[in-house]
């Protein structure tokens, strides 16, 4: 089994007001990761998510288009210390 990586991303396009965080709680409950996500007052959605290298890439690329009523302008992905992910237990929104 391949150990697992963390990382955060920062959305930014229309994702607020459109079901993103709610949205991203299933896929990533289906995908079977770890973290939250949340609005930030500039409009993005913050994510931090922590699992298997397969199911985080599988997120990278569900954000690149999120929901039906999201229009994803930007993706930004950053590798992130499993230390600051290792509490957390399920898929949250925050």
């Amino acid at each position: 089994m391949p150990e697992p990586i963390c990382a955060r991303f920062f959305v930014s396009g229309k994702v607020q007001g459109v079901f993103f965080r709610a949205s991203c709680v299933q896929q990533a409950a289906r995908l079977g990761l770890h973290g939250w996500a949340r609005n930030l007052a500039d409009g993005r959605v913050e994510v931090l998510a922590r699992g298997e290298p397969d199911a985080m890439n599988a997120l990278a690329r569900w954000l690149v288009t999120g929901p039906p009523a999201a229009r994803v302008d930007n993706v930004e992905r950053h590798a992130e210390d499993l230390a600051i992910a290792a509490r957390l237990t399920d898929f949250r929104v925050t």
